[in-house]
């Protein structure tokens, strides 16, 4: 039986990739926005909670820009 190796751990492009993730994000908190100005009381309420939840994603996406970008200047060293 083959056993296949695990590809080694890429973490190159993690900053770039979770910048594009908050600038995707955000895009749709605000095309989510627009869209409130046609919705009735209890979509409103339930895209506001989306948008809330989606503010909570942007935060730890970019304490973890942080943490890759120290990583990235340490050299990436395994843990």
């Amino acid at each position: 039986m083959t056993r296949n190796k695990p590809k080694p751990d890429d973490r190159s492009d993690n900053v770039e990739k979770l910048q594009e993730m908050v600038q995707n994000t955000i895009g749709n908190i605000e095309a989510a926005e627009e869209t409130m100005v046609f919705a009735d009381g209890r979509e409103r309420a339930a895209i506001k909670a989306k948008n809330e939840r989606r503010e909570e994603s942007i935060a730890g996406m970019r304490s973890e820009i942080e943490d890759e970008a120290a990583a990235r200047k340490k050299g990436y060293s395994q843990e």
